[in-house]
């Protein structure tokens, strides 16, 4: 199992288990803080989807399409958000964090992992889409 593995880079057995409770666990906390900063649920529904629009670097090369998907799907970036939201003070831009991270967070869950050069089906977390 590890061989196989190692040979496809994804993580596998029960790292791949807990990392996809992780993603669900930040969904989960992300919601939570959308609930507290007293965001719009109708603004959630139409942001939530937003960094999906990175998928469009595909339509260039899948090289570009994985740096330009991990880029937004990685916590680094509403990290930086939500400690920029606590230093100004700013709820929408903690209301924009809880909604990106919600997003990686579902990704995650959802077995969406980050994307390697060889095309949108492979992922950190596995096989995507039809196997062939």
């Amino acid at each position: 199992m590890a061989e196989a593995a190692g040979q496809s880079g994804a993580v596998t057995g029960w790292a791949r288990i807990l990392l996809r409770l992780e993603g669900l666990a930040l969904a989960g906390a992300a919601l939570a803080l959308y609930r507290w900063t007293g965001g719009s649920w109708p603004m959630f529904a139409v942001l939530l989807l937003i960094p999906d629009l990175s998928m469009l670097g595909y339509l260039v090369s899948p090289r570009t399409g994985a740096v330009a998907y991990n880029t937004v799907h990685v916590t680094l970036g509403p990290a930086l958000l939500g400690a920029l939201a606590a230093a100004l003070r700013e709820p929408l831009f903690a209301q924009c964090t809880a909604i990106w991270l919600a997003h990686i967070g579902l990704d995650r869950a959802l077995g969406y992992g980050l994307k390697y050069p060889a095309g949108f089906g492979f992922t950190h977390l596995g096989r995507i889409g039809r196997a062939g």
